[in-house]
């Protein structure tokens, strides 16, 4: 089988609660030997990544996967097109045409999936 190639990925709205979505996308992501960063309401430490709660100065990163409601995507907007990302996927509840019209303005790729399918599934 061949080795993925690790994918640096921030998950913004991280949490330490094991029946969040973003625990287990946290959990996973580590196990296939990505590169995490993690930002949340609160702080702790999933999986060996310490969940920082403001922004982080963040380089080279690949993917970051949104946990949090539209209303509060907001706040991020600036932050995630600064960062660069090669692209943002919207997780199940996640979804924001507004957003994804200004991350397109600024060549950033939109992807509506769960990122635990996309793991699970060798799509990541």
């Amino acid at each position: 089988m061949k080795k993925m190639k690790s994918k640096k990925t921030l998950v913004i709205g991280a949490s330490t609660n094991p029946e969040r979505y973003s625990y287990r996308a946290v959990n996973m992501l580590v196990g296939k030997g990505h590169s995490v960063l993690a930002i949340g309401q609160k702080v702790g430490e999933v999986a060996g990544v310490k969940i920082q709660t403001k922004a982080i100065p963040v380089k080279n990163i690949d993917t970051i996967t949104l946990y949090l409601n539209p209303a509060r995507q907001r706040d991020y907007y600036n932050y995630i097109i600064e960062a660069q990302p090669k692209r943002v996927i919207f997780n199940p509840g996640t979804e924001n045409p507004e957003f994804y019209q200004l991350l397109e303005l600024n060549d950033i790729k939109i992807e509506v999936a769960c990122t635990l399918v996309l793991l699970a599934t060798s799509q990541y």
